[in-house]
């Protein structure tokens, strides 16, 4: 554990100095590629609609179950080689399945179109990272979703991958960015993905289910640094969380809502087709293009946070 402890410290400054360079090719990249292959091949053979739910199955299995194999190995051949030089590639991949510099700098991308008056550059900005239409948003619904979006990934690209680096170093977290890939690729609950992405979004509810409720704790931890409302937080995360749609997303939506004293959820718009989604906190101001830079900051200070306590737990294990 001291060993996974010291991969993660490394790999959090690593994602926070680089992020993800284009030059060097992303793993999330190669799964993605190896769903759509596998969706491909699934829906060649599976022809019967009852069918496709139990081919569903087969995708967090090769998918999760591939990765962690892929990685595992990889590492157990460098180590025969040096094992300085198969830990460094651990703590590489380990950075590849956090997105702390990522995503503050794509949403800070859609603050300073605000801040420049550029609303469509910002509505543009936004399409990047989110799924919902963003063409006809003013600047407090795209400040919303912008919040939304940096509030929600606390979990699936922070917490969650640091949490299972700390448990099975850089097999399980890659198996775990795998899984949350999948979610994000056939998780949905359309007449399309019903049955064949049951499988992968009941797997990625199970998966962020702990980190979902650290991240809870991490954000009111981080509410009081900032001198923000933590009693807010902690009320929207008990009355408004249960509402959201993800029995794991409502919580740091919620959380981020009362600390900030602004109601996130409300209709949004996919390919033309509204979409109701329960609010969470309290409209006690509107959202403002500065609730983007608030939120970023809490991302920030929760994820060193949790970083300085897993070095901590690391320490106290060999001690």
């Amino acid at each position: 554990m001291f060993t996974n402890c010291i991969c993660i410290g490394l790999a959090y400054i690593v994602d926070r100095l680089v992020g993800d360079p284009r030059v060097l090719p992303h793993p999330v990249i190669m799964i993605g590629k190896c769903i759509a292959l596998l969706e491909k091949i699934i829906r060649k053979l599976v022809v019967q609609e009852r069918m496709l739910k139990l081919a569903g199955i087969l995708f967090p299995l090769l998918i999760g179950g591939g990765a962690f194999f892929v990685v595992t190995l990889l590492l157990d051949i460098l180590r025969l080689w040096s094992g300085w030089l198969a830990f460094a590639v651990e703590v590489w991949i380990v950075s590849t399945t956090i997105a702390v510099k990522g995503l503050g700098d794509a949403a800070m991308e859609v603050y300073r179109h605000l801040q420049n008056g550029d609303f469509q550059k910002a509505r543009h900005s936004l399409g990047m990272i989110v799924g919902r239409d963003t063409a006809d948003l003013d600047e407090s619904e795209t400040s919303r979703g912008a919040v939304e979006t940096v509030a929600e990934n606390i979990v699936d690209a922070i917490i969650s991958p640091l949490f299972f680096a700390l448990i099975g170093g850089a097999p399980l977290a890659m198996a775990y960015r795998a899984v949350n890939t999948l979610d994000s690729m056939v998780g949905y609950k359309n007449e399309a993905y019903r049955n064949l992405g049951w499988a992968s979004a009941r797997m990625d509810d199970v998966m962020n289910y702990i980190p979902a409720r650290l991240t809870g704790v991490l954000i009111m931890v981080t509410c009081f640094f900032m001198r923000l409302n933590v009693r807010r937080a902690w009320t929207a995360i008990r009355r408004d969380a249960k509402l959201h749609p993800s029995p794991n997303s409502g919580i740091p939506e919620a959380a981020v809502a009362g600390a900030l004293g602004i109601q996130l959820g409300g209709t949004n718009f996919y390919q033309g087709i509204p979409s109701h989604r329960a609010k969470m906190g309290e409209p006690l101001r509107l959202i403002q293009k500065q609730d983007i830079i608030l939120t970023v900051r809490i991302m920030n200070i929760a994820a060193t946070i949790c970083v300085a306590v897993l070095c901590v737990i690391g320490v106290l294990f060999v001690i």
